[in-house]
């Protein structure tokens, strides 16, 4: 069991991490590199969008047995209700930076202090096709924060095994139609909690930075 992949990047700790991880946000207006668009070329748009800037935090857990923390969003909001997501969402104008604002949203939707939270590195900027750039924060979390959800947004916090997200026999690539159009992606069950979309693809580029050579 020692050898598990999430286990390792555990012992590694944030030296591991920031060895495979982007060392520097993207500067703005981002740029990203991956997209909803990935397995859905025939959907982009003829004309570029302006993207909103957004980030989100992916919270790692070093225990013994390493786990994410994610949030399962309330089922009456107008956008994403009943999705999972990493806590996050759009820059403010009074935000310094993206890191900023992974980080206020964070304690907004999950009551976890910043103190709490040891930025590691980020991954590839992401487009949805709802029209956010979106910066992936990855932070490892210390001993002794504390959940306090944001009732009206969050309906539940939870976490997952590293390894099980690590595992590429856990992502199943999926077809539905969206609003008269077909869109593929990726997803993971657990324990009865759906991750799809852009959340279940920032874990894949996760999981490629930490098996790349």
């Amino acid at each position: 069991m020692s050898d598990l992949p999430g286990r390792r990047i555990a012992k590694g700790g944030i030296e591991h991490l920031r060895q495979r991880l982007l060392r520097e946000p993207p500067h703005l207006p981002l740029m990203p590199a991956r997209s909803d668009y990935d397995l859905n070329p025939q959907n982009r748009p003829k004309e570029k969008p302006k993207l909103t800037p957004a980030a989100v935090l992916m919270p790692l857990i070093f225990r013994a047995e390493p786990h994410v923390l994610l949030t399962q969003r309330t089922d009456h909001l107008s956008r994403h209700a009943g999705q999972v997501a990493f806590p996050g969402g759009r820059a403010d104008p009074g935000d310094i930076s993206l890191v900023e604002t992974a980080l206020r949203e964070t304690r907004e939707e999950t009551g976890i202090d910043p103190a709490f939270v040891t930025v590691a590195g980020f991954l590839d900027a992401y487009e949805t096709g709802t029209g956010y750039a979106i910066l992936p924060v990855v932070g490892i979390l210390s001993e002794g924060f504390a959940l306090m959800p944001q009732e009206h947004e969050v309906a539940e916090i939870f976490e997952v095994p590293l390894d099980f997200l690590l595992d590429p026999a856990n992502r199943v690539r999926q077809t539905r139609e969206f609003q008269g159009t077909q869109r593929s992606f990726y997803s993971f069950t657990f324990e009865g909690h759906y991750i799809w979309g852009a959340t279940a693809a920032m874990l894949i580029n996760f999981a490629e930075r930490m098996s790349a050579p």
